[in-house]
């Protein structure tokens, strides 16, 4: 089983990789169809369906599929072109994606929320279909977007999960007991292994250039949270918060005063900056998803600002292996919040960072994998359960208890041997069976939980 570090990581817009960036990359998997076919198209409908209807619109699915129609992608995105490729739909509802003729589109009405008929395949489905001249469907496609950015089509989800055909790499594990057992008798670390594959399908010097640019985007979406204050779009005034606390922390700095426990603080801050940035449809990376993309860049923040003695020379091992410990919950349970809860983002989010932190102080792989199986355990059960659909209550800040858990897990783990009880496998096959178990008004719909305790207005 091989997962790149560039498919568990992607650069994309807030605020949410199923419902946001999926939607889009599907509207550009269709383009993609559409090209290759021998019809004259004339014009294109959808509709969505499940989470993506119940929640879609907190979390701009409608606007992300209208601008994926029109030719967006979310690793180019550009909000300013956007907004006026919107504003130009809005008045011709038309669209002119490259290499195909103009296509009547009507958002108001080509584009249907449908809360009344899921799909089979996943809580995340959607249709779209293209016209001819008059109006009949001659192109027809159901995606699924099974979050953290990745999409199926219909046919891709009923024959398996996604088939590896590139090149064989060397480490090929699809469990961490099978992890452990390649680094035991190859004697590399969980990020040799990891770049040793990555290497196997690309080059060392694009797979540099790439990882580099990950924590570069990553940290820049810090930056921005850290500097910017206002109120979130979406209609419950949420004021930002992690610029107030920044200055508040940097005012403190020096003065002798501030608890041991103050350092949480700076945990929290670094991951409520991304979610802040994630909400209001920022630039961020997934990691694995956004909604819980703030808490591994604050954990590598966190490392490198401080710890004694971390160098920028270990964001690569950081990387890859939290990348190695996303893959194998991906693989074997789910890092989708419509199909397994919050405990699959943020859960996973945390295992994966809990992981890289430990690799980079050092610990042994046996250590790294413990220091996941602890911040995945201690998530199980987190039901997804967003107010209003918004990507904003409960998961700006549940992300910094994210960061906090990771931490505190690596920690844990450093201090033993690498010898514990649950074993990670283990975890994740809980993981994945607690989803399945979970009623679906817990997992994106905002049907339960604090979407329905919690005014919306």
């Amino acid at each position: 089983m091989f997962l790149s570090v560039f498919d568990m990581f992607k650069v994309g817009i807030g605020p949410s990789s199923s419902h946001t960036m999926g939607p889009m990359v599907a509207a550009a998997r269709f383009l993609d169809m559409m090209r290759a076919s021998p019809f004259e198209f004339a014009g294109l409908r959808g509709s969505l369906h499940g989470s993506l209807a119940f929640t879609g619109v907190g979390h701009a699915t409608d606007r992300a599929t209208i601008l994926g129609l029109a030719g967006f992608v979310p690793d180019t995105y550009d909000n300013d072109k956007a907004e006026a490729a919107l504003a130009a739909i809005a008045e011709t509802h038309t669209v002119t994606p490259e290499g195909l003729p103009t296509l009547t589109f009507n958002p108001k009405t080509d584009l249907v929320f449908d809360y009344d008929h899921n799909l089979p395949g996943h809580p995340n489905g959607m249709i779209l279909m293209a016209t001819d001249a008059q109006g009949d469907v001659i192109l027809r496609q159901v995606f699924y977007s099974i979050g953290g950015g990745f999409v199926l089509t219909e046919e891709e989800l009923a024959a398996g999960k996604a088939t590896d055909e590139g090149a064989p790499v060397p480490f090929p594990f699809k469990s961490a007991v099978e992890m452990l057992e390649m680094a035991k008798s190859s004697g590399k670390s969980i990020a040799e292994m990891k770049r040793a594959n990555e290497i196997a399908r690309g080059c060392a010097d694009s797979f540099a250039k790439g990882s580099a640019r990950l924590w570069q985007v990553m940290n820049d979406c810090i930056e921005r949270g850290l500097t910017t204050d206002g109120i979130l779009p979406g209609g419950l005034s949420v004021r930002r918060r992690a610029k107030g606390i920044y200055d508040a922390l940097m005012a403190e700095r020096g003065m002798n005063l501030t608890a041991p426990h103050t350092i949480n603080d700076w945990m929290s801050v670094y991951a409520m900056a991304v979610n802040e940035e994630n909400a209001a449809g920022g630039q961020v990376v997934t990691a694995p998803t956004n909604g819980a993309a703030g808490v591994l860049p604050a954990v590598l923040r966190y490392y490198l600002d401080h710890v004694p003695g971390a160098a920028e020379s270990h964001i690569e091992d950081f990387l890859l292996t939290a990348a190695a410990i996303g893959g194998l919950v991906k693989f074997n349970a789910s890092i989708s919040g419509a199909e397994a809860g919050c405990q699959a983002e943020v859960g996973s989010a945390s295992a994966m960072a809990a992981a890289g932190l430990c690799a980079v102080m050092g610990g042994t792989p046996e250590q790294v994998e413990n220091a996941a199986e602890i911040a995945l355990e201690h998530h199980l059960g987190m039901t997804c359960d967003p107010v209003a659909g918004l990507v904003q209550v409960p998961c700006i800040e549940r992300n910094g208890l994210g960061a906090i858990k990771a931490v505190s897990a690596a920690s844990l783990a450093l201090r033993g041997d690498g010898q514990h009880f649950v074993p990670l496998d283990a975890v994740i096959e809980t993981m994945r069976q607690t989803g399945h178990d979970m009623h679906e008004k817990y997992k994106e719909t905002s049907l339960g939980g604090l979407a329905v305790n919690v005014p919306n207005c």
